[in-house]
């Protein structure tokens, strides 16, 4: 059997085993879709949304990209968000990067990967805006882990200034922006401090979360 074939056995399994467990599960999500969190994570394969956050399919929307970038211009992922806000009505939008991030990396070092240089760029910025905390981190694997919380720092306040949440508050819908990192290591994930629920909210608590990281001179902790 085929790498690709071998696919569609563990896919049998997999359903077998969920139908096992719940004969109507199939049936009763193929009705409905109520999500209550949108997840926009990075692309990596070892970081599967679903399963680190322990929900079933149906339970959480989800949109990934490489270094889980929020720009204006991406009319993918602001067609995510809007979809999700708007239609869904999650709750909640969280941004969740990942240490380790390749992505990350690639943009510390200013190394040429390809045609994904130009998506990297985003995260280039977000080096070059908070440079001198980066640097002031001693050590290769600090520094990296430190632009990869500020990166998601960053991609979440993104998310906070769309028209898509500005609207949403606007008209009083309770949805809430949160900035998570996950460990590779130890499969855990860590709240970077900044949950926002409103528009007039991201100022202070954007300020408060770099303060922080200005005073410890490196990452959250």
């Amino acid at each position: 059997m085929s790498s690709i074939e071998n696919l569609f056995g563990k896919n049998r399994e997999w359903s077998e085993g969920v139908r096992r467990r719940d004969p109507s599960f199939f049936e009763t999500l193929s009705k409905q879709q109520t999500p209550r969190y949108l997840w926009i994570g990075c692309s990596d394969s070892r970081v599967p949304a679903n399963e680190i956050v322990g929900l079933l399919p149906g339970e959480l929307f989800v949109h990934r990209n490489v270094a889980n970038v929020v720009v204006h211009t991406d009319l993918n992922c602001l067609s995510v968000l809007q979809y999700a806000v708007d239609v869904l009505k999650v709750e909640h939008v969280i941004v969740c990067g990942h240490y380790g991030c390749g992505g990350v990396q690639a943009s510390l070092e200013r190394r040429k990967v390809g045609l994904v240089d130009n998506w990297l760029r985003h995260v280039r910025d977000v080096h070059h805006k908070h440079a001198l905390t980066v640097e002031s981190v001693l050590g290769p694997v600090e520094k990296l882990d430190t632009l990869c919380e500020l990166n998601v720092i960053e991609q979440a306040a993104n998310v906070c200034h769309t028209t898509v949440m500005q609207d949403a508050w606007a008209r009083g819908q309770k949805v809430e922006v949160h900035a998570w990192i996950y460990g590779l290591r130890d499969g855990l994930i860590k709240d970077l401090g900044l949950n926002v629920s409103s528009l007039e909210a991201l100022t202070p608590a954007y300020g408060k979360v770099l303060a922080h990281y200005r005073r410890l001179g490196g990452t959250a902790g």
